[in-house]
């Protein structure tokens, strides 16, 4: 892997946000949940597609803090505009796990 600058790392906006809303996504390809995630006030409520379903169950993920990175530009998803990337790592079956604090922090702050 090529390495990168430091201004390179910070054109990428990573923040943390919570998750106000969750719903199944039966439309999508791969099973999926739709997110609406809360940035705070400076970037507000952004949708997200995410394949978790086989660690998360949507109402458990509501209240739930998450890193995203805001600032791709929307993708169409079947009939869902995904607005963000909501950030995980496989487990050892190549499951996604969230990324998200260990402790409560306040929304909308930039991870560097």
């Amino acid at each position: 892997m090529s390495e990168i600058s430091f201004d390179d790392f910070m054109k990428v906006d990573i923040r943390v946000g919570r998750v106000v809303k969750a719903e199944p996504f039966p439309e999508a390809r791969k099973p999926a949940i739709k997110l609406w995630v809360d940035y705070g006030d400076e970037i507000g409520v952004k949708k997200s597609s995410a394949q978790i379903t086989v660690h998360y169950e949507p109402g458990a993920l509501v209240g739930k803090q998450v890193l995203g990175v805001v600032n791709f530009p929307p993708r169409q998803i079947g009939p869902f505009m995904s607005e963000a990337l909501v950030l995980g790592i496989p487990d050892a079956e190549g499951e996604v796990v969230l990324l998200g604090p260990d402790k409560d922090v306040p929304i909308g702050g930039r991870m560097f």
